[in-house]
Formats: C-alpha cells, sequence, structure tokens
C-alpha cells in the first residue's frame, strides 16, 4: 500500500498532467521540503518547476531549478540546466520579439533519459501567458510490417465525382453570367442579346478543364511564385532543418520508380504543407518556413512523407484542378478587399464590399465541391506516411504542433492570413479545428480535448460539412498503427467508463431542418397517392398538381420549415446572469464529450476581438475571439440597417455573450458583443431563423397553391 507521501506525489503529478497546476502545487510544496525521502523529494521539485512555470511564477521555477542543478545525479543536473535555460528565455521573452521557437526541454520524470521536445509559445499579448508543452517523444518502429492495402475503388469514384460536382458548377455558374448578361443586353436601348451566349458551355468547360489539368503544375507554380512568394527549396536547406526527410524522399522515390518530386518553401510563419501536379514526374511538395521551423527532424520527415502518399492518387490531379480554378476567385476577393479598403468613399465602398462577398460566395461554392475528397485522401495519406517513416507517432506530434503553430500564428497576426485560408483545402491540419485545438494547448491536456472527436457517437454527422477528417480520429488511427506495431502512442487517450449515450431525441432535433426535407418529400408522395384516388374516383379533379411535378419542391420547403421552427427555442434559450458560463469554464466544456450544438451553452467571454478589418471580413468569417483560455470562432449575422459592424471592434476588448455550441470546430453564436465603453451590437441568429423558415414556409405554400 503507498504511502502517504507516494499518494501525494502520484496525486500532485496527475493534477499536473491533467492542467490543474495549483491543485499540484498544493500537493507538491510540502514534499519538496521533505529532504527524508529524497526519491520523492526529488520528483516533487521537478513537477513544481514545471506547475510554476505554467502557473506564470518563473522566479519561483528559477530558484528550484538552481538547486536542482546542485543535484549529485548528473541527469537531474542535466534536466535542470535545460529548465534552467528555457526559463530564462520565458522570463525575458516580453522584451524580444514576439517569436515561436521549437526547444529540446526535458521529460518531466528524471529518470527518463531522452528528452522531449516542447513548443513554447510566445507572450503574444496580455490575455496570453506564454506556455510551454512537454511531448512524450514516444518511439518509433526499427521494424515494421506493411500496412493491409484499403481497397482504392472508393476514392477513384470519390475523385470522378469530385471532377464532376466541379465541372457541373462551373458550368451552371457560367450559364448564369451568360443569361445575365444577355438579359442586361435585351433590357438595354439599341442592344441586342448576343446569341452565341446561349449554347451550352459544356464542351468549351470541358477542353478548358483538360487544359488545365495538363498545366497544372506551371501555372500553380506561376500563382504561388507572383502572389505567394513561393520560392525553390534547395536540398541543402532541408538538409539543415531534417536530413531525415532527403532519406525518405530518396528511398521512396526509387521504390516506386518516381523521379524526386520538385521542392519549394512559402516565406510564411505559419506551418503548412501542399502538394500538387498532375503525374508523379510533375509533382511539387511545398512547405512553409515557419513548418521547417517549428517541427522536429523526424516531424517533417513524417509531413513530407504525408505528402508523398498524396502522389500518384486520382484524387492528386482533382485536387490540383481544384485549387487551380478557386485560387483565382480568393485572389480577386483579396484584391477587391485591399483596394475597397483603401477608399473611404461609399460611393465605392459599397460596390466593393458587394463583389467582395459575390467572390468569397463564389470562392467557398467551388471549394466545397472538393470536401468530402479532401478528407478521404488525408486519411490514405496519414497511413502512407506512417508505413513510410515507421514513425507514426512523429505524424502524431507533427499534425498537433502545426495547429499549434497555426493558432500562434492568428494571435499574432490578430486575423486570420489569406494565406491559411486560401489555400486550406491542400493543408495537412484545418486551420478552423487548429483556432481552438492549437490555443488551448497547454491549458487543456490534448487527450482530454480530443474526447468529443474520439467518442461523440454522432460526430461524423456533425462535421459532414468539413474538409479535413477530426483530429481525434487520425490520431486514434495512428496510435492503432503504432500499437499493432508494439510501440508506445503519443496520446494515451482512454475510453470513458461509461458508453457515451445520447438521446436520439436531441440528434433528431439538432438535425430537424434537414430531416424536414425527406419527409417532405414522403408527404408529397401521400398527397400524390391521395390526389391519385380520389381523382380516379371522380372525388377531387387537382389532376392538374400532380402532373406538375414542382409540388415535390413545395413540400420539401414546408418540411424544412417546420424543422427549422422545431428547433429555434432549443438553439436560442434565453441568457441571464445567472446562467451564464465564464471564461475559466471553457476547458472544462470542451472536454465534455457528450454535449451537440443543440444544447446550447449559454456563456459570457471577455478578450480580444480579432479578425480581417473592412471589406475583408464583409461576410463576418473571420471574426475570433482572443480570451485568456484560447481562441474561439464567433459567429455573426448582420441585420439590416445597422451602420455598426464588428469589424470596426477589431483589436479591442469586448465582452460576448452567445451560445457556445460544440462540433468539430466549437463556435461561438454571438447574442451581443460589447466594448468596454457601452457600445453593443446584436446578432439577431433567432430573428434570421424565422425569417428563414416563414420565406421557406411562404415559398413552398405558393408553389403547391400555383404548381409553379
Amino acid at each position: 500500500m503507498p504511502s502517504h507521501a507516494e499518494s501525494c506525489l502520484e496525486a500532485g503529478l496527475a493534477a499536473l498532467k491533467q492542467g490543474n497546476y495549483y491543485t499540484a502545487i498544493a500537493n507538491l510544496e510540502p514534499l519538496a521540503k521533505d529532504q527524508n525521502q529524497e526519491k520523492i523529494c526529488l520528483q516533487a521539485q521537478v513537477g513544481l518547476v514545471m506547475s510554476y512555470a505554467r502557473t506564470g511564477e518563473v522566479s519561483k521555477a528559477i530558484a528550484l531549478c538552481q538547486n536542482l542543478i546542485a543535484n549529485s545525479n548528473p541527469q537531474v543536473q542535466e534536466w535542470a540546466t535545460l529548465a534552467l535555460e528555457h526559463l530564462h528565455k520565458r522570463k525575458n521573452q516580453k522584451q524580444k520579439s514576439r517569436k515561436t521557437n521549437t526547444r529540446v526541454i526535458p521529460s518531466l520524470n528524471p529518470s527518463q533519459q531522452k528528452p522531449q521536445t516542447a513548443y513554447v509559445g510566445a507572450d503574444g499579448n496580455t490575455n496570453i501567458n506564454p506556455i510551454s508543452i512537454y511531448w512524450r517523444n514516444a518511439r518509433r518502429a526499427k521494424v515494421w510490417q506493411p500496412l493491409r492495402k484499403p481497397n482504392i475503388i472508393p476514392s477513384r469514384l470519390l475523385a470522378l465525382g469530385t471532377f464532376i460536382a466541379l465541372f457541373w458548377m462551373c458550368r451552371e455558374m457560367f450559364k448564369l453570367v451568360l443569361g445575365l448578361t444577355n438579359q442586361i443586353l435585351y433590357q438595354l436601348p439599341y442592344l441586342e442579346p448576343i446569341q452565341i451566349l446561349y449554347r451550352d458551355p459544356s464542351s468549351l468547360i470541358l477542353g478548358l478543364f483538360v487544359i488545365l489539368m495538363v498545366s497544372s503544375p506551371w501555372l500553380l507554380d506561376w500563382i504561388l511564385g507572383r502572389f505567394f512568394g513561393q520560392e525553390e527549396l534547395t536540398k541543402e536547406k532541408l538538409n539543415s532543418y531534417s536530413r531525415e526527410t532527403s532519406r525518405v524522399l530518396q528511398r521512396t522515390c526509387q521504390q516506386r520508380r518516381w523521379p524526386s518530386p520538385q521542392l519549394r518553401i512559402l516565406p510564411i510563419s505559419a506551418p503548412m504543407m501542399i502538394s500538387y501536379g498532375n503525374l508523379p514526374r510533375t509533382a511539387r511538395i511545398t512547405v512553409s518556413q515557419g513548418l521547417l521551423e517549428q517541427l522536429a527532424d523526424d516531424e517533417i520527415a513524417a509531413i513530407y512523407a504525408l505528402s508523398l502518399g498524396q502522389i500518384g492518387r486520382w484524387d492528386f490531379i482533382v485536387m490540383s484542378l481544384v485549387l487551380l480554378v478557386t485560387l483565382p476567385f480568393y485572389g480577386l476577393y483579396q484584391q477587391i478587399s485591399v483596394w475597397g479598403n483603401q477608399h473611404q468613399s461609399k460611393i465605392w465602398r459599397w460596390p466593393a464590399t458587394f463583389l467582395a462577398a459575390i467572390t468569397y460566395s463564389i470562392w467557398c461554392v467551388f471549394t466545397g465541391t472538393a470536401l468530402l475528397n479532401a478528407r478521404l485522401r488525408l486519411d490514405h495519406s496519414d497511413r502512407l506516411s506512417a508505413e513510410i517513416t515507421g514513425n507514426p507517432n512523429g505524424l502524431i506530434r507533427a499534425l498537433l504542433k502545426i495547429s499549434i503553430g497555426i493558432a500562434h500564428d492568428i494571435s499574432l497576426q490578430e486575423r486570420t492570413s489569406w494565406q491559411l485560408e486560401s489555400l486550406n483545402l491542400l493543408a495537412p491540419v484545418a486551420y478552423q479545428h487548429s483556432i481552438i485545438l492549437g490555443s488551448t494547448a497547454g491549458h487543456l491536456p490534448f487527450e482530454s480535448f480530443l474526447k468529443w472527436e474520439n467518442f461523440h457517437p454522432y460526430r461524423q454527422w456533425l462535421t459532414i460539412n468539413s474538409c479535413h477528417p477530426l483530429m481525434g480520429d487520425r490520431i486514434e488511427r495512428l496510435c492503432q498503427i503504432a500499437r499493432s506495431w508494439h510501440l508506445d502512442t503519443e496520446l494515451h487517450q482512454t475510453n470513458p467508463p461509461k458508453p457515451i449515450l445520447i438521446k436520439p431525441q436531441s440528434f433528431w432535433l439538432q438535425i430537424a431542418p434537414w430531416l424536414g426535407i425527406p419527409l417532405g418529400v414522403v408527404f408529397a408522395g401521400l398527397i400524390w397517392l391521395v390526389w391519385q384516388t380520389a381523382y380516379a374516383l371522380h372525388l377531387l379533379n387537382l389532376k392538374w398538381i400532380y402532373d406538375n411535378w414542382s409540388f415535390i419542391t413545395g413540400c420539401m420547403l414546408i418540411g424544412f420549415s417546420i424543422g427549422t421552427v422545431m428547433r429555434i427555442n432549443a438553439l436560442f434559450p434565453d441568457i441571464t446572469a445567472a446562467n451564464v458560463q465564464k471564461d475559466e469554464n471553457l476547458t472544462s466544456l470542451l472536454a465534455n464529450p457528450t454535449i451537440l450544438p443543440i444544447d446550447s451553452i449559454k456563456v459570457r467571454f471577455t478578450g480580444k476581438l480579432l479578425g480581417r478589418p473592412g471589406i475583408g471580413n464583409c461576410l463576418a468569417q473571420d471574426l475570433i475571439l482572443q480570451s485568456s483560455q484560447g481562441l474561439m470562432k464567433l459567429h455573426h449575422i448582420p441585420w439590416v440597417g445597422k451602420s455598426f459592424n464588428p469589424q470596426e471592434l477589431i483589436g479591442r476588448q469586448i465582452t460576448v455573450t452567445g451560445w457556445l455550441r460544440r462540433g468539430g470546430t466549437p463556435w461561438i453564436d454571438i447574442h451581443t458583443l460589447e466594448t468596454q465603453s457601452g457600445k453593443k451590437i446584436n446578432s439577431p441568429h433567432p430573428i434570421w431563423s424565422t425569417v428563414i423558415a416563414v420565406s421557406a414556409q411562404a415559398w413552398g405554400a405558393y408553389i403547391m397553391l400555383t404548381g409553379s
């Protein structure tokens, strides 16, 4: 039976691991003064150094490290020396430039000989404390068995479906533009419609797609070089960051009889990677400067292996085509936003705002055609990366560090960069998910944050509109590979003591508007049978309705409207001072694996508003709250006639009241947004939901009554 001291030590270290630093300090401080039990005293002092550092008591941590340096154990001396160097740098961090570093920091247990890599976040502003994250550095396989080959038919069918969806969307968009052009010409005096614009553009678009696919490597080289600053990455520079990467590239390409892919680099501080081309011999792998600086040698190799897993597949050329089609629209949106912000006159700002909103919406629509394909290809490339390197744990660390680096970059820039958003579809980690995962690292253990993504029974349905698979699922699949090779895993996710049970009624209410659409089709079928029977019996002559099948659309709209009305009260419950959650409760809310977005947690958070200024944020697509616990995505819906917008408050301290929703990317639906001076913005989510429901109901009823 463990002694009282051992029990206190175990409780203190467990609290430290869970992020309860003050509890850890309370348990460890008495043990650190007890010289009678040298081993326990030593471990308690090590734990106190880490606890003090994470609570901002750096001076106390430094004093303890100086004592540990005098210890006779050489491993303890080495640990204390490295930790002391790290602590001094953190103490002087406010006087230095705000920069993200990757350092080598010793592990929690001084008896372990292997140091662990830690990501060190800078002191971005007064609301964000510098934190350190300690990694297990779980080992890699020395000898490993090849993984079972996946069935490639679904991925090829999905790539074909993505091509068809992109082609259809481009064709319909092109026809809409041509039709509007002829309509305008018809209305203008002395002008006539151009007859050639009435022709079907399918052949033209298909031919253009073929040309784009053939030339995509060189066109993307030019676009990324001209507008993103992409340059060639020399092997010498790559070797200075990761020698293993060169070996992985050479070995894999020789095995597959590929020429070595061309290597590129983007001068971006956020860690990211994309690969593009049309064939293995024209493949390009582009990484950012931030990725090379923030990842360790084996982690960089794992990311390059992930990109090798994407080359040679059918979706490789399709995703390159999608990127080539979408980037010009995003670039147009960016240029319009920058130009519009430079003109203060409303005469120019209103047209610029409208055009920016249109081009951004088109970019979103075209990007949406490849969401499912983007998710599936990452599942495949994760497996291949692990198989190529024998290092699934290295890939886990790389993915988590990329998330942390992206969140840190957003905190420093105080907005989401153009590059992060425009290249997000091909990036290894979604920037939306990184906002909260990366920023809460150090406040909340990864295992706790990822419980929702590992165990929520409806998580796949709730992330159907995401372009990346859930990080929790990806890491669990990599952990399964590690366990199959008899390796310890970087993260130790424990199963909940009881299965997570969520009432089906809650999920049905969550998807009520979308469930109303198929139910509307069923209702239309019942109406058709009734009317068909009545007409055959000469009881009712309404055959004109079911002769025109548009009444099915009317029933679908009515079903959508009913479902929307049913969930309004659950989505937007009343918020009072007595029932709101505060900032300090954020981590416990995110660690709850049982909640649905419909649960509508009422919150009142305070922090700094981040996002793009002016026209670049015309649809409120980049609003982020930076609180003491991390970053949180905000959803705002403007109201007609309001001259005061959230973009005007970017960079200022605000208080947000709203409803926290836990999905693949947690977010807050804003109820009110208030400044310290008392200015307030309301976001009428319930009103807009009602407007949408009433409009759908009226439209559906009109179709039902008129048959058109």
